[in-house]
């Protein structure tokens, strides 16, 4: 019998993986060939009316010197994903995962909530966001970067994949104005490091190279206040 390796469930009555297996929705990453098998995602809707997320894998594997045989890349991310959220960095709600092999090939699955009210960084400077987006409100969205990525890599987590089009921002309208909320998606490259420096070295480095419509004065304000992050944290962190 195949071996079940992970599962986990939000509520008691969701579905086996057999029965998620078989569920299909919408290609919004239609299946692509890497990692020696190929992964995409789809977009379901629960009886609840909530938008769901759902990755399928076959033969989708990384290799490291604890799995040199190669593990779904699914079980990475969900322990990413975890990891994050005990940082306090927001990713999507987790609704089921599971990984388990058939006719000696791995399939695995991911289903997440989807982000309501959020769009991407790249819709964001292409001028997507629900509210107009004034001064102010692009000033506190990068804070909530700085202030998200520095939190990501002083726990020495590097994203791995860090595109514009994987960080997603939310206003949240109020009468003082509001405030602004950042998440990460695409964890599955997401990596620990030795040391935080490494991790955000390299994250930074490829979020500049491809930071698109961003201005360079933006970028400026943004790594002004993640460095402020990083000297006003480290030394607590060092400590711990």
């Amino acid at each position: 019998m195949a071996a079940l390796i992970a599962l986990a469930h939000k509520q008691t009555f969701q579905p086996t993986f057999e029965r998620w297996w078989q569920i299909r929705g919408e290609w919004v990453e239609a299946p692509n060939q890497r990692r020696g098998g190929e992964s995409g995602v789809q977009r379901l809707g629960s009886q609840s009316g909530q938008l769901l997320y759902l990755k399928r894998q076959v033969g989708h594997l990384y290799r490291s010197w604890l799995h040199p045989f190669g593990q779904p890349t699914v079980l990475r991310e969900v322990q990413a994903m975890r990891a994050l959220a005990r940082l306090e960095v927001r990713v999507p709600e987790l609704v089921y995962y599971g990984a388990r092999k058939h006719a000696g090939q791995w399939r695995a699955l991911l289903v997440t909530e989807a982000l309501d009210g959020f769009v991407s960084l790249e819709q964001w400077y292409a001028g997507a966001s629900p509210q107009p987006c004034s001064a102010e409100l692009n000033r506190q969205l990068l804070q909530q970067l700085a202030l998200t990525l520095s939190r990501l890599h002083l726990g020495r987590w590097q994203h791995g994949c860090l595109y514009p089009k994987h960080i997603f921002v939310k206003h949240h309208p109020a009468a003082d104005g509001g405030w602004v909320e950042v998440a990460l998606l695409d964890l599955e490259k997401c990596r620990r490091r030795l040391v935080a420096s490494r991790a955000s070295q390299r994250d930074l480095a490829q979020l500049y190279r491809h930071r698109g419509a961003m201005p360079e004065a933006d970028w400026r304000v943004f790594v002004e206040a993640y460095n402020c992050f990083i000297r006003a944290v480290e030394p607590y962190h060092r400590e711990a």
